[in-house]
C-alpha cells in the first residue's frame, strides 16, 4: 500500500490556481473528491491530477468562443 499525499484546501486552491472559494463549489458539486477529518477538508493529490486532466479541453472545441467575421454591408 502506497501512502498517501494529502492538500488542505489552501494548498489544493493554490495547485490549481483558483480561489478557496472556488474550490469549495467544485467540492460540493462533486466535480473533486474531498475528505472530512473532524472540522478539516482534505484532497489527494492525486485526485487533484485527475481533475486537472479532466479540464483539458480538446483541440478544436473552443471555435464558438471565436467566431468568423461577417464582412458589412459597406464593404
Amino acid at each position: 500500500m502506497t501512502d498517501v499525499e494529502w492538500l488542505n484546501t489552501e494548498e489544493a486552491a493554490k495547485r490549481l490556481g483558483i480561489t478557496t472559494r472556488t474550490l469549495y463549489r467544485f467540492m460540493d458539486q462533486g466535480r473533486l473528491p474531498s475528505y472530512r477529518f473532524g472540522r478539516v477538508f482534505r484532497l489527494k493529490v492525486t485526485d487533484i491530477e485527475e481533475f486537472i486532466e479532466s479540464c483539458r479541453v480538446e483541440p478544436g472545441s473552443l471555435s464558438h468562443l471565436y467566431p468568423e467575421p461577417t464582412p458589412s454591408e459597406d464593404d
